[in-house]
């Protein structure tokens, strides 16, 4: 008695100094999933805003993709595929650090080596592939005198694979390290992030695939230098006995490919409808952005559901279970006021750098139809995709967001002229 030490308070918590403000995201529109919200929202203005620049990069080099046949059609493939790559390594490291398995070894067995060996060749394989193939899609859907040739297509999309591959590796390897620092979710961010910085990256790394075509030496030297680091992450993976790399590499590949076909069908699309585009340049500032946030949408759905399922959160029901239905919920509450505010942002962006531009209520109308519809589709390819894979018993990291965006940008494409045509023309 009378000690002048104090007693500890059983069964209480000391009352912080100073109380917490919590942000309740449209002032509880979305919910009480605050934190998930509040971590998808952020990352998806990020994107919105770094992506309407892409666009009027995209804006004001759009002849330079009319004089090169072709190019256009490129487009939604060479983003596409890194968002299919980078998606699911993002996936996979979220997966891995939930369960307790990531760890930042410089092994060459560690889960991150042999995530970035199977990258780096499924990167540069894609890329050459869906380079050939671009060459066949654009001859059946241009058909005219000027395409470039596939040596040109190789070009350029190696081109594009290797200066994306530098980026998105440094960018995802620093989302790892600020999520695991400030306790983010990375099944909330990446997806917006990651789908952006391709956004930034490609564009230019397309322009700068084009100089290189110009020389008949510099083209063959690329696209010799893309099919030997093909071989030379083989060879690792091979000759180091990289297990996980060798599925990831054999799992990933066909459906990179599969997406590819898919996007080049939607660039083909697009490069279609460029002269009802040129009516109102605000659709071609707005195209990257409106891609890359549907596409967001689908990619965290596909990575929080594929987490979840991983640990038996989540069963590959036909119909979804409450959990599922939560995170597809939470997809739609988030897609009303992100493309409403892509609508005004791209207005915006309109009216300060010269672009033409329908009436205000015009535009956000049709990008929030159009997004609406694009999300409707995306929601049911990302939940029966993902489950769809589990029960072959593949790895969902590895599928679902390439499923997803590959999808996406064909009826991401057809569902913005359609709302064009249907509001505006």
């Amino acid at each position: 008695m009378g000690s002048s030490k104090s007693r500890p308070l059983s069964g209480l918590r000391a009352r912080p100094l100073l109380r917490r403000v919590t942000w309740r995201p449209l002032g509880g529109l979305l919910g009480p999933d605050t934190e998930d919200a509040s971590q998808s929202l952020i990352a998806l203005i990020v994107a919105i805003l770094a992506t309407l620049f892409a666009g009027l990069f995209l804006a004001s080099v759009e002849e330079t993709f009319t004089a090169n046949l072709g190019l256009l059609l490129l487009f939604p493939a060479a983003i596409g595929l890194r968002g299919n790559v980078f998606g699911p390594f993002v996936s996979r490291l979220s997966t891995s650090m939930r369960a307790g398995t990531f760890s930042w070894s410089r092994k060459a067995d560690g889960v991150l080596a042999q995530n970035l060996v199977s990258v780096v060749g499924t990167s540069f394989l894609a890329s050459i592939v869906v380079g050939v193939i671009a060459k066949g899609v654009a001859e059946i859907t241009i058909g005219r005198p000027g395409i470039l040739s596939l040596l040109d297509f190789v070009t350029i999309s190696v081109i594009s694979a290797a200066i994306a591959t530098f980026a998105l590796t440094a960018i995802t390897l620093l989302l790892a390290i600020v999520s695991t620092r400030y306790d983010w979710d990375l099944d909330n961010v990446t997806a917006p992030i990651v789908t952006a910085a391709g956004d930034l990256v490609t564009l230019p790394a397309l322009l700068i695939g084009i100089i290189f075509v110009e020389s008949l030496i510099g083209s063959i030297v690329v696209s010799v230098l893309g099919v030997v680091i093909v071989l030379l992450s083989g060879v690792a993976i091979a000759s180091l006995g990289l297990k996980t790399a060798k599925r990831v590499a054999s799992e990933s590949t066909p459906v990179l490919v599969l997406a590819g076909v898919v996007s080049l069908i939607a660039g083909s699309i697009i490069e279609g409808s460029i002269d009802q585009l040129r009516n109102f340049t605000v659709y071609l500032v707005a195209l990257p952005s409106y891609l890359s946030v549907a596409g967001a949408l689908g990619g965290i759905l596909s990575n929080r559901l594929s987490t979840k399922l991983h640990l038996g959160l989540v069963s590959p029901a036909a119909f979804p279970t409450e959990a599922a239905r939560g995170d597809i919920r939470l997809t739609f509450k988030i897609a009303f006021p992100i493309f409403v505010a892509l609508g005004l942002a791209a207005f915006i962006f309109a009216e300060l750098f010269g672009h033409t531009t329908p009436t205000l209520a015009q535009l956000v109308l049709s990008i929030l139809s159009g997004g609406l519809v694009a999300t409707v589709f995306v929601s049911a390819v990302a939940y029966y995709g993902t489950i769809l894979v589990v029960r072959f018993g593949l790895n969902p990291d590895n599928h679902g967001i390439p499923v997803v965006t590959a999808s996406l940008d064909l009826v991401g494409s057809l569902t913005l002229i359609g709302a064009v045509w249907a509001w505006v023309l």
